[in-house]
């Protein structure tokens, strides 16, 4: 059962200390109770330091092991805090916003946990878009001057699905890509649509390939006029516009292209569930997908 606290007064009673929150992190791993992650055994018992000891090999666990808090020198009560804080906040929160909320030491901190929370909002496993899905390129930074639409510049091509629902928008997908060709958006293709699914695009040659890899591929031409793209395609250009929007407003446009496709899986994990009346379930979900990724080193994080 979801379990997960309604409201601001609620979560500050219910994680009012270190063992509150190793409590709650130790029930979304192990729902069925602790399971030795050495050999497996169910037998175990509490140590200090919010140790587990495994009945059966004598193995030390941690609850915070192979979780993004994994080594981290914050106390778990302020990940909990951040993780609150960014899912509550409709347009998100920047690092420096971060550090001011939380009394962090250094900005850095605050960028460093922002960048480990966006790798947990990507589940392991989701599932593809399906039905009728637009997809489509734009470039995040603007058109440089002298160039055409896909003309990539010094700027990051972004392709873009986004799942037709009535006349509105269902779930989206998205990803940097390096060009526009047929290898890069097709893989896009595969890896975010479900096979036989409706695919929407226009006439754009990079995407005759998509019947061949079993989707139903449907062309809408825009011709000369660059304004019919985004009737044609109004979903993904509807998108690509709140994604820049965004960006500008929450980060004032201060994401470099290696970092961006972890701001894209925070725009894509907000705008998914802008629909949630629950935020109390948005921390639930965050704190449950960081515990199931693998902990980032900051070596990993400054190399992306």
């Amino acid at each position: 059962m979801e379990d997960y606290p309604s409201a601001l007064a609620e979560f500050e009673r219910r994680f009012a200390t270190e063992a509150d929150c190793r409590k709650y992190l130790m029930q979304l791993r192990w729902p069925k109770g602790f399971r030795c992650p050495r050999c497996a055994g169910t037998r175990s018992w509490a140590m200090e330091r919010g140790l587990i000891k495994c009945g059966g090999c004598g193995h030390q666990a941690s609850v915070m092991a192979a979780t993004i808090f994994h080594r981290s020198h914050l106390p778990l009560r302020t990940w909990f805090r951040a993780m609150w804080w960014v899912t509550n906040q409709k347009h998100g929160v920047s690092a420096l916003g971060l550090q001011r909320l939380l009394g962090l030491g250094s900005y850095e901190t605050a960028w460093m946990m922002l960048q480990k929370l966006r790798r947990a909002m990507v589940r392991p496993g989701r599932d593809q878009l399906s039905g009728e899905v637009e997809v489509d390129e734009t470039l995040v930074g603007g058109v440089e001057k002298g160039g055409g639409r896909r003309h990539l510049g010094n700027k990051a091509l972004v392709v873009v699905a986004a799942e037709v629902d009535g006349r509105g928008i269902g779930r989206i997908r998205m990803k940097r890509i390096p060009d526009s060709s047929a290898e890069s958006l097709l893989s896009f293709v595969q890896g975010a649509v479900r096979p036989g699914t409706v695919v929407v695009t226009d006439g754009w040659r990079s995407y005759a390939g998509l019947p061949e890899a079993h989707f139903r591929h449907r062309v809408r031409v825009r011709g000369t006029n660059p304004e019919r793209a985004s009737k044609l395609l109004p979903r993904v250009h509807r998108v690509a516009s709140l994604l820049k929007r965004w960006l500008l407003g929450t980060h004032q446009g201060a994401v470099s292209r290696k970092q961006l496709e972890y701001y894209l899986d925070e725009f894509t994990f907000r705008f998914n569930r802008r629909t949630s009346r629950s935020r109390g379930k948005l921390f639930y979900r965050l704190v449950q997908q960081a515990a199931a990724i693998e902990p980032v080193p900051f070596s990993k994080l400054m190399a992306s």
